[in-house]
């Protein structure tokens, strides 16, 4: 999940995680938690840009317009992409651009 209008220059990661098995149809609430590490069996969670693996909620500045939160799911050419839990966002988009079959993005928006 990518905040594309964070104002950081470079936009917010706010979750990465890869790996998912490919008979894993859904995400439930919490699997994001790396406290908790209730994601699911295989999968990766690598850092957000807190520095922390896991899901970071949105947290837009009060009085920005709505933010974009980009979800984008991939279908991959691999089971595994070949990145770690320490892996930041840029190197899994990396990896991801080179074994992509296919993608399908959802935009939602947030302001406080």
């Amino acid at each position: 999940m990518y905040d594309a209008d964070a104002p950081t220059g470079s936009g917010f990661w706010h979750w990465v995680i890869v790996d998912i098995p490919s008979q894993v149809l859904e995400l439930k609430a919490g699997q994001g938690d790396a406290k908790t590490d209730q994601a699911p069996a295989g999968s990766l969670q690598s850092q957000n840009d807190t520095g922390s693996p896991g899901y970071q909620g949105p947290c837009p500045p009060t009085g920005d317009a709505p933010h974009r939160y980009l979800i984008t799911v991939y279908a991959l050419d691999t089971e595994k992409l070949g990145t770690n839990a320490t892996s930041t966002a840029a190197l899994t988009g990396f990896m991801l651009s080179k074994h992509t079959l296919a993608k399908a993005s959802l935009a939602i928006y947030c302001k406080r």
